[in-house]
């Protein structure tokens, strides 16, 4: 497959990408498990440690690995007890700076496990452990990546950097909005963790709000005394519920994403069994499909709890966001990324890999926050279901794995081929817009 207005070179650098992901199958398996046996559950956000073994591999790897530690203070803000971004930068010549993002924090196993949730076991061709395929495994696909790269004798204009963070389960304020807020990093492009059948271009946003429901306690035996907190909550509950069931009329343009969502996925409050309850606190996770705009989707739920609690007396509520993650959005020059990504995957996995969008939302929205176009890819199944990501026995096809790397690093080739545009290389110059 010669690529059109490419040079012939690139056909025989995707030849020695592959050739070098081959010989070094095991060894890429063995860096993944040793992150999968090296926990970082997030909460409680002890990610340190974890930090530490991962740049112990990339420097084997004979990679130079900056590491900075996020302070304390800072941390403890965000709810975690420590952590450490690490980057690694590799400039092959002037041109365009690619940054490479996956986060290395996961969310704690939970029951159901059929095996050890930090064994790493492999069985069946597939890898199991908690953070195999979210997203320890893009640390793996995207350090193969760029040794491939480095051991094919590709012809390079620009740079790659591995921006491997540890806050993605608590928003990614301290890891890669840290690296791109502090100037640590400029990059031209981004592409964020991802699964291998599909390039995400778009994502949902996301809004979290508390809901804290005040009353007056009593005896049960003479609850009209009191204000019941929990009767008021469960009002309130019926009309967000009432709510969330129109949300199916609005449906968003970009496929792979469907309709605004909401759910309530905590609740708690109450005394004693013979005690009115004084107090009911419940926390909702709303799902924003990229045409909505957040501001209006919090005032119309804050609309919407005032109301229901209006309804009951002596009741005061109090809503605080408690996070707001914006959607990921095409931006202009997203199709630098599209372009060779999807052609690259189509041919390693000799199947049609298009672009799509994904409910989820990702780390990937601070890059696009910041004017860098951002796509998602990396290593993983067709959905998250088939990986039971944040499940019990998450997993991940090894075979993937080396095919999503292989399609990273000729993606990257293609990207960094001689020849660029000339604003891109200006924009470089100057900085991201």
């Amino acid at each position: 497959m010669l690529l059109k207005g490419k040079p012939r070179v690139l056909e025989t650098s995707f030849t020695a990408i592959g050739r070098y992901l081959d010989s070094c199958r095991r060894d890429q398996a063995a860096f993944l498990a040793e992150l999968v046996r090296t926990p970082s559950d997030n909460p409680p956000g002890d990610c340190v440690v974890h930090a530490a073994c991962a740049a112990a591999l990339l420097e084997g790897l004979g990679f130079a690995v900056e590491r900075h530690p996020v302070p304390e203070a800072d941390c403890r803000a965000h709810g975690m007890i420590g952590a450490t971004n690490l980057i690694v930068r590799r400039r092959f010549g002037a041109g365009p700076t690619v940054a490479l993002n996956a986060h290395g924090d996961v969310v704690a196993p939970g029951e159901g496990w059929t095996g050890n949730p930090y064994g790493a076991e492999v069985r069946d061709g597939m890898m199991y452990g908690r953070g195999v395929a979210v997203s320890k495994s893009d640390f793996a696909t995207y350090a193969y990546a760029l040794r491939a790269l480095e051991e094919s004798g590709a012809p390079l204009s620009g740079t790659v950097e591995l921006h491997f963070t540890y806050d993605e389960e608590v928003g990614g304020a301290i890891g890669p909005k840290r690296i791109l807020d502090s100037g640590l990093s400029k990059p031209d492009l981004a592409i964020s963790a991802g699964f291998s059948y599909a390039v995400v271009s778009a994502h949902n946003g996301c809004l979290h709000l508390e809901v804290e429901v005040g009353g007056r306690s009593a005896h049960a035996a003479q609850p009209a005394t009191g204000h019941d907190a929990l009767e008021a909550a469960t009002g309130i509950l019926s009309a967000l519920y009432a709510e969330r069931s129109g949300y199916g009329a609005t449906t968003s343009r970009i496929a792979g994403i469907a309709s605004p969502t909401l759910v309530v996925g905590l609740i708690e409050g109450g005394i004693n069994t013979n005690v009115v309850p004084d107090r009911t606190t419940f926390r909702l996770d709303r799902r924003l499909i990229p045409e909505e705009q957040p501001a209006e989707v919090e005032d119309r739920l804050r609309h919407v709890i005032a109301a229901a609690a209006a309804d009951h007396p002596g009741i005061k509520v109090e809503v605080r966001r408690i996070m707001l993650a914006e959607s990921l959005k095409p931006l202009p020059g997203v199709e630098r990324l599209l372009g060779p990504l999807t052609r690259q995957a189509s041919r390693v996995f000799g199947m049609p890999v298009e672009a799509t969008g994904s409910p989820l939302y990702t780390d990937g929205r601070h890059y696009a926050a910041a004017g860098v176009p951002t796509v998602l890819y990396g290593a993983g199944p067709r959905t998250i279901l088939e990986a039971n990501a944040h499940a019990a026995d998450e997993r991940l096809v090894l075979d993937d794995l080396r095919r999503a790397t292989e399609t990273v690093a000729a993606a990257l080739a293609e990207i960094l081929a001689p020849g660029e545009p000339d604003e891109l290389r200006r924009h470089n110059e100057t900085g991201p817009r």
